[in-house]
Formats: structure tokens, sequence, C-alpha cells
């Protein structure tokens, strides 16, 4: 009885027939294609998950009288531009907007910068009573927000921050989900021997952070980033509570809009508008290199 394994191929008329492991490797790198249930399905979510924001635009452009009407509008109308400039100054989203690209750009820049060094340690250097600081951190997740909003406004109140952007900022330029997400990603893909490698080379604590853990945690650094973003952007409890009508945020200003006896839906729902597109903007921007980075983790993963 003849064995045929990888290291003695078979023979096939004469030749070398290739090894049924080389083929699977070469068969692994053919593009594949989807099927049209693939397109179906990827269709129909694509359809439900911009249902919400065509409804918003569709409501955006009708009035008022109309929107209370059955069945409702489903089509665009003539008022959009005109809503939206009623929005823009009932509200006064000049300021709301550049209060909330400040806030959400400090506090993503923040978390991300705050969390990837955070998350180093836990995942890589080894100090006394570790383990019981992730922990805790961890546990801090589980205490809801609410929880704090009473004695963090005190707080800010005492250091006389009240109804200023720092008291929207400072309490959330910390993340436990963003420490506990980079301690989990830096892992698996900061290997601890190209950390000894630059310290045999000489780097110094700065220098292994900035031109090792940075490159090597960039792709979690823009997912987290992302969802910072948005997560800020969308923030409404704490900014209604720590804010006034004079210097607010993007959600602050669009609770004014709700004001009236019998307020204006189709005005709200321009404001709302008006407070999603940069959100829109910025994925439409840098999506791209978002999911490239996310993939490319992925590869390195």
């Amino acid at each position: 009885m003849t064995t045929i394994t990888d290291a003695t191929p078979p023979q096939v008329d004469g030749q070398e027939a290739e090894p049924p492991r080389r083929r699977r490797i070469l068969g692994a790198g053919k593009q594949l294609h989807a099927g049209p249930v693939t397109y179906l399905v990827l269709t129909l979510f694509a359809v439900i998950s911009l249902a919400p924001l065509l409804w918003t635009t569709i409501a955006a452009s009708r009035t008022n009288a109309r929107l209370a009407q059955t069945p409702p509008p489903f089509w665009f109308g003539g008022n959009l531009f005109k809503n939206l400039q009623t929005a823009w100054n009932q509200a006064g989203m000049g300021t709301a907007m550049w209060n909330t690209i400040l806030v959400a750009a400090t506090i993503t820049v923040g978390t991300v910068l705050f969390s990837t060094l955070a998350g180093f340690a836990f995942a890589k250097l080894r100090f006394r009573f570790s383990t019981t600081l992730l922990l805790m951190t961890i546990g801090t997740m589980m205490i809801p927000p609410q929880l704090a909003v009473v004695p963090l406004y005190l707080w800010m109140t005492d250091l006389g921050w009240a109804n200023h952007l720092q008291t929207v900022i400072l309490p959330t330029l910390v993340s436990a989900f963003g420490t506990f997400f980079m301690r989990q990603y830096l892992v698996q893909a900061l290997p601890t021997e190209l950390i000894e490698a630059a310290r045999v080379d000489g780097a110094s604590s700065l220098r292994v952070v900035w031109h090792v853990v940075f490159p090597a945690a960039r792709p979690a650094m823009a997912v987290l980033g992302l969802l910072t973003f948005v997560m800020a952007w969308n923030d409404f409890l704490w900014p209604i509570i720590a804010l006034n009508g004079e210097n607010p945020t993007v959600q602050v200003a669009l609770n004014q809009l709700g004001t009236g006896y019998i307020p204006d839906d189709s005005v709200i729902m321009a404001g709302a508008l008006l407070g999603t597109l940069p959100l829109l903007i910025a994925f439409l921007l840098f999506g791209k290199q978002i999911v490239g980075g996310i993939m490319q983790g992925a590869v390195k993963g």
C-alpha cells in the first residue's frame, strides 16, 4: 500500500500533482461574488436604515397642517428651505453648531488619547493592583449615568462652570468603555516583543507610545473616535441640565423648537435634519478611511 502525503506529491501522467494544501491556499485568494439573494437582503436593510432620515426630510418639506392630515405625505413638498431657515433662526443653530463641534471634537480627542494610554497600560504594563483597577473601571459602566447627575451638577456649580461648555466637556474626557475597548484590542494587536525591541534600542516611554503603540492602535482609535463623536454630538441629558439657551449645543437648541401652544412639527423636523447633516457629512468624508482602518486591523489580527 502506498501512502500519499503533502511531502511526497503523487504522480499524474508523469507530472507531479499539486498538493491538496497548496490547492486550498491558491483557491483562498479568489474573489467571492455575491448572489441575488445577498443583494436583496442588503437592499432591504439599506431601505430600513434610511427610512427615518427619508421621513424626516419629507416632513421637513411640508407644512404643519399637511402633517396633521391622514394619510400623511409620502413625498417631498416645497417648503424645505423655508422650514430650514425658520429652524435655523428660531433655535440659534449657528451658535449651537459651533458649540457642538467644539464639544464633540474635544471629547473625541480626549477620549481616544486617554483611552489608548490607559488601554496600553492595562494590556502591556505590569504594575500593582492592575487587575483590581481594571475591574473597578469596568464596574463604572454598570452605574446608570442618571445617578451622577445631581452630584456632578453640584460639583460643576462649586467650580463656577455652570452654563459653560467645559461643564459638558470635562466629565466625558475619559471613557470606561473606551479604556476597555482599547485594552482588548492592544492585547492582540500589539506584540510584547515589539515593545521590548524598542526598549532595547533605547526608546523612552514617550517614544514607545508615539512610534509603537499609536501606529498599532490606529484602526481601533478610528472606530472609537467615530463612536465617541456620534455619542457626544447626540448627547442630550447632561447638556440640557448643565447649559442654558444662551450657550446651547445642537440638542439643547432643538429642544427650543418644541415649545409653544401648538408646536410646528415641520420646523422641528427641519431642525432635526440640520442636526443630522454634520454627522452625515463627516461619515461621507471619513467613512472610507474608518472602514479601511477597521479592515486593516482585522487583517493584522
